[in-house]
């Protein structure tokens, strides 16, 4: 099995299902008249997304997801709702992501040298190694997450994913964050089993990188999910943003980083053989299968239990108290076949079908897809 592409798929579908890190990101189309720019081919277009880097810039990203999940006490992220965030990066490598939560605040700052986790509610700070942001992608609470947090990196993963599958055209113009972009759209072709209807990517007129993506499915013009700028500022950002030094009376801590012992090693090979990840179709069908170890959950349960003891985890409701297990049957429905029986998970953008066996598969597609790629995990 090839782990990259195993990678690469899990976060397309992570990002497709909703189902990761803080969620997809929504934001309302900007106000005004659709601006009149020159035409331009829909090739020309997706070429712009998957050579897209991002540059200097600063701006504000509105979350609002509308997945269909319901409210799940102790974990926010998961459920349908609103928050916001507030991105600035250098364009080199240096980063400052703040996500506000009620009376607190949770700040990464990456300044080029050293990466910092600061959290404002239990006054803590991680040190980190630099670029720890885009190689682990935290979600602000300590925990790597898949979904990555701007536009440009999200655009050209899904983009890559699905434009052989799809139908791509220009659907004129719009603004986004009071800027002019063109409205690229992917559709997926008629002999693609999805429960999607499309992708919609903007991409900026001048800077030919995208600033919005939205996911819709099949009966509602409403969409599912977006992620983009609300408010953005393109240049050089003030270097002040990309300083940090622990607040006075924090609590400062720095996780071990090293190369991985044999021990460790081996135990993540076992890992990964056992769960056997496996990449089921292609394109908008594609589903993601595992089998989860039968100690796995006893497994996450003492890691929660101990990172709690030594400080890792907050005990804000969202860790340790988890009940796993019982979270999977509140979320789903028990179904069952030929194929065995268990819970699937549904959701406006896909569903996850979990085996009683510890067999799993995700995708945005229809349950019956779910059910024939489950009968395919080894």
């Amino acid at each position: 099995m090839n782990r990259r592409r195993v990678t690469v798929v899990a976060a397309a579908v992570g990002v497709v299902a909703g189902a990761t890190g803080l969620g997809l990101l929504a934001m309302p189309a900007g106000a005004g008249p659709a601006p009149v720019l020159p035409d331009v081919s829909a090739e020309a277009l997706v070429e712009s997304v998957l050579n897209a880097k991002p540059a200097a810039f600063g701006g504000t990203v509105d979350v609002d997801n509308d997945l269909g999940i319901p409210a799940i006490a102790g974990v926010p992220q998961l459920s349908d709702g609103a928050s916001n965030l507030r991105i600035w990066t250098d364009g080199t490598g240096k980063l400052r992501v703040q996500l506000p939560g009620g009376d607190s605040e949770r700040t990464f700052v990456d300044d080029g040298r050293t990466a910092w986790l600061w959290d404002s509610a239990d006054q803590t700070v991680t040190k980190l190694p630099h670029g720890s942001f885009e190689r682990a992608e935290p979600d602000l609470g300590g925990e790597p997450k898949a979904a990555p947090t701007d536009p440009v990196t999200l655009s050209r993963q899904v983009v890559a994913a699905i434009q052989q599958y799809s139908d791509v055209t220009v659907d004129g113009t719009a603004r986004v964050a009071n800027r002019p972009v063109y409205e690229l759209v992917l559709t997926p072709k008629p002999t693609e089993k999805t429960v999607l209807r499309e992708v919609r990517v903007a991409v900026d007129s001048e800077l030919r990188v995208p600033l919005r993506v939205a996911v819709l499915t099949n009966g509602t013009d409403a969409p599912a999910a977006q992620v983009g700028f609300s408010e953005l500022t393109v240049g050089p950002q003030d270097a002040s943003l990309f300083a940090f030094a622990p607040p006075a009376g924090a609590k400062v801590t720095e996780p071990e980083v090293g190369e991985p012992s044999a021990e460790d090693k081996a135990a993540a090979e076992k890992v990964f053989t056992e769960a056997n990840p496996q990449v089921i179709g292609e394109g908008w069908d594609v589903v993601l299968a595992a089998r989860v170890p039968r100690d796995a959950l006893a497994g996450l349960a003492e890691a929660q239990q101990r990172g709690q003891r030594e400080g890792r985890w907050s005990d804000r409701g969202q860790d340790a108290d988890v009940d796993v297990q019982g979270l999977v049957k509140q979320l789903g429905k028990p179904v069952s076949g030929a194929w065995g029986s268990g819970t699937l998970i549904t959701t406006r953008v896909g569903g996850v079908l979990i085996a009683d066996d510890g067999r799993v598969a995700a995708g945005a597609v229809p349950e019956q897809v779910l059910v024939d790629a489950i009968g395919q995990v080894k």
